[in-house]
């Protein structure tokens, strides 16, 4: 455990927890959305506020997140409202938004090629502690949401109709879910990277989804995955040399092909189960008929 006593890896492991955690517990509502690949398109328009960042001598997290937040505001209302073109202004968007990232990197002072890396594929050893707090503000952030508003959130993932007739504010809940979204691809961004968090944020869930069948379990179960696969990519990467966000993403997708692989007999055991049953309850139902007086069968 000499790894604990690295200041740099205290950081490390920190950050890696809280993302653990919130992509999963973010991207359940995305998945039941059929979202899945939103965070991937935070994550380009995300990369100009680090060129922001970088451009204005600032912590190009909380940048980040600020334009991060705004692009997410605006992928909701074009998803509400956009209709036949909404695909190609998400589209300008999201490119937009990568090609903005590279021309204010590139223009600032302190923009690199190394920087740039580390911001779309991850760089733990990059994470200061300026980072470091401002990615406790924004889980923390992040967790309050998805937590206290769990039956809101779960209820517009589900039927937006039904939630809208219910009195729940519709709208409001789903910019909500946009912005949390937007703050999650922002802290995980240090780990994992912009260009792979949106996998942290879907993978565990759908890993989660070959084994349960409630939506509280599957919450549980894919935050339990992201936040082993997160552990286990940070203390390979201090004993290999190997990119954080790749390691961390790989790792989510063998635990979802181990979960599959196990979820098809298991699935099978249950339908021989259920069959059984149905079968002894069909016989225990004739047995009974089969003993009535003959006047107390009905045809």
């Amino acid at each position: 455990m000499e790894f604990l006593q690295d200041p740099f890896m205290q950081r490390a492991l920190l950050a890696a927890v809280l993302v653990g955690v919130i992509a999963p517990a973010v991207g359940i509502h995305l998945v039941q959305r059929r979202q899945a690949l939103m965070g991937d398109g935070i994550g380009h328009v995300a990369l100009t506020g680090v060129g922001l960042g970088f451009l204005l001598s600032t912590n190009p997290v909380w940048m980040a997140t600020v334009v991060a937040v705004i692009g997410s505001v605006a992928m909701e209302l074009i998803r509400a409202y956009g209709r036949t073109r909404g695909d190609i202004a998400l589209a300008m968007l999201f490119y937009g938004g990568m090609a903005g990232g590279v021309m204010l990197m590139n223009l600032s002072d302190t923009g690199s090629n190394a920087n740039l890396t580390s911001y779309l594929f991850g760089s733990l050893s990059t994470v200061s502690d300026e980072d470091l707090t401002a990615i406790c503000l924004l889980a923390a952030f992040v967790l309050l949401v998805t937590v206290g508003l769990r039956r809101q959130l779960f209820a517009i993932s589900q039927d937006e109709e039904f939630a809208r007739v219910t009195g729940l504010p519709v709208r409001a809940l789903n910019l909500l879910v946009a912005v949390t979204a937007a703050v999650t691809v922002t802290v995980a961004m240090r780990v994992v990277g912009l260009l792979l968090v949106s996998a942290l944020m879907v993978v565990p869930v759908a890993a989660a989804q070959q084994i349960t069948r409630s939506f509280k379990l599957t919450f549980a179960v894919s935050v339990a995955i992201g936040t082993a696969v997160t552990l286990a990519g940070t203390v390979t990467t201090y004993y290999q040399d190997v990119p954080p966000g790749a390691t961390i993403v790989l790792l989510a997708i063998g635990v979802f092909v181990l979960l599959t692989a196990l979820a098809a007999p298991l699935a099978r055991r249950r339908a021989r189960a259920a069959g059984a049953s149905g079968g002894q309850a069909r016989c225990d139902a004739a047995a009974e008929i089969g003993h009535r007086p003959a006047d107390d069968v009905s045809v």
